[in-house]
């Protein structure tokens, strides 16, 4: 199968609107889904090629199951090619719930009488991250309403109280934001912040969708928030996460617009989102959705499968919204990053086991309420390397230059050696000794493949952990 460069409708043009509903959609209704054409899509995407709109929708037109499962087994060869066995562990921090719009799915909508609004005083947020660092987290990903309370400014302010917290061989080592879309001054004050991946999602990229959904507020202008992340990149922003959430508009049209997405990205700065997330409709205080477009567990799993064979090199993001049961399936083939430990109610994190949850203070419900420990005995029990690395970001291998490291391949060859050093950061700190004697097991079974003068140099780096030196990293 010969396959042709795309020429879009609109233009890729930064800072410009780039989502056409009618082409996407003359993709989907016309791509042959017949077993040749499958199949040579997977292999272009196992060659390390990011797929087209015409590509991407012949996959998500395959219907016969053994053509799925083809995409599955695709996609799971190639999660290895280029993530190897890792699963990247982080845990959301939600600050504040107040917000100045109604989307009518989030519990935090303005609209929503039953929320109690909260923001979370310096000490409260230190006793948050204590607590989190007193469990071995050393990712966050700090969540905000989107209010004008919470402008660049408190956010910088949070981040670096974020940075500050030490307790015993605790630190947080990277901290990535999920809030609203900045002007140019705020993305670069953020940025100088030292903060990781800016997440903004879209929502839905249906714009019919998206006006019925959200009644006011910054959020209500759906062009606004879809050229949020090019003033990101053009304030020197370069690591960013897209997202849609999936369960408003048809999830086939999510899936490339998502790609769309990250085309744009790619034209018009060389380089795509570092992360897709693709939560799905939960429940929530307050939530009033058509149900028509909600997205089966068989559906889901499909989708993720596509996007990991539609763009390769591009972190994929699973939150406990989520059963156990479905995140274990999905990280073999797509997800690179999950949440675990995860609480939601603000100050959750520091409360007394006794004291009595109020879940008109959640954004949405969650469905792994498994403790970080757990996850990362059953990511063990599966053969998987959790990892807390944050490498990439500190030695500023972000934007275009993570790409020349991921792209080739190179980054493997780091990311493996940096997954068992957090590992055993880990096992050494926080880890119960059941948990431990089966991450040593795995850390060993992780050095044999590695070239022998990397296994000698990441072995004396370990035993430098074993002394009590921390945070080493390639």
């Amino acid at each position: 199968m010969k396959f042709k460069p795309e020429v879009y409708k609109i233009p890729d043009v930064a800072g410009q609107p780039f989502i056409d509903e009618a082409e996407i959609w003359h993709y989907i209704n016309y791509a042959a889904a017949d077993a040749e054409s499958v199949r040579a899509v997977i292999q272009k995407s196992l060659n390390k090629q990011r797929l087209s709109l015409a590509e991407t929708a012949i996959l998500v037109n395959a219907t016969d199951p053994l053509l799925i499962a083809e995409i599955k087994a695709g996609a799971r060869e190639l999660k290895e090619k280029v993530y190897g066995n890792r699963i990247v562990l982080f845990a959301p921090l939600y600050i504040g719930n107040k917000c100045a719009n109604d989307c009518e799915y989030c519990g935090f909508r303005a609209t929503n009488k039953d929320a109690v609004r909260q923001t979370l005083d310096d000490q409260q947020i230190i006793n948050e991250i204590e607590a989190l660092e007193d469990n071995g987290q050393k990712r966050l990903i700090l969540v905000y309403g989107e209010h004008r309370d919470y402008d660049a400014d408190y956010i910088a302010h949070t981040v670096d109280l974020a940075y500050g917290v030490k307790k015993g061989q605790g630190e947080i080592r990277r901290v990535n934001i999920n809030a609203a879309p900045l002007s140019d001054e705020g993305f670069r004050k953020v940025k100088e912040a030292g903060i990781g991946t800016y997440q903004i999602f879209q929502e839905t990229y249906h714009k019919p969708t998206y006006q019925k959904y959200h009644h006011f507020g910054k959020k209500a202008d759906y062009d606004y928030r879809l050229t949020s992340l090019d003033r990101a990149q053009d304030q020197g922003l370069d690591d960013v996460g897209i997202g849609a959430l999936f369960g408003l508009y048809d999830w086939r049209f999510e899936v490339l617009a998502l790609v769309r997405h990250t085309n744009h990205l790619e034209a018009c700065y060389n380089v795509g989102p570092h992360t897709i997330s693709f939560p799905r409709i939960q429940s929530a205080s307050g939530l009033t959705i058509d149900a028509s477009h909600l997205v089966s567990d068989d559906d889901f799993a499909r989708l993720i499968a596509i996007l990991r064979l539609a763009v390769p090199y591009t972190g994929m993001i699973l939150t406990a919204r989520e059963t156990a049961q479905i995140r274990n399936e999905v990280i073999h083939f797509g997800v690179s990053q999950i949440d675990g430990g995860t609480k939601l109610e603000l100050g959750s994190y520091s409360m007394n086991l006794n004291e009595k949850q109020d879940l008109n203070k959640e954004q949405f419900k969650i469905n792994d309420d498994r403790s970080l420990n757990q996850i990362i005995d059953e990511l063990l029990d599966d053969n998987m390397l959790p990892s807390f690395c944050t490498a990439c970001y500190r030695l500023g291998r972000t934007g275009e230059h993570f790409m020349e490291f991921s792209v080739p391949g190179f980054i493997k060859t780091k990311c493996t050696p940096n997954a068992i050093l957090t590992l055993a950061e880990y096992t050494l700190d926080y880890a119960p000794e059941a948990t431990a004697q089966k991450a040593w097991k795995v850390i060993e079974k992780n050095l044999e493949p590695l070239d022998p003068k990397l296994k000698t140099d990441l072995k004396e780096r370990i035993e430098k952990l074993k002394e009590g030196t921390r945070d080493l990293y390639y």
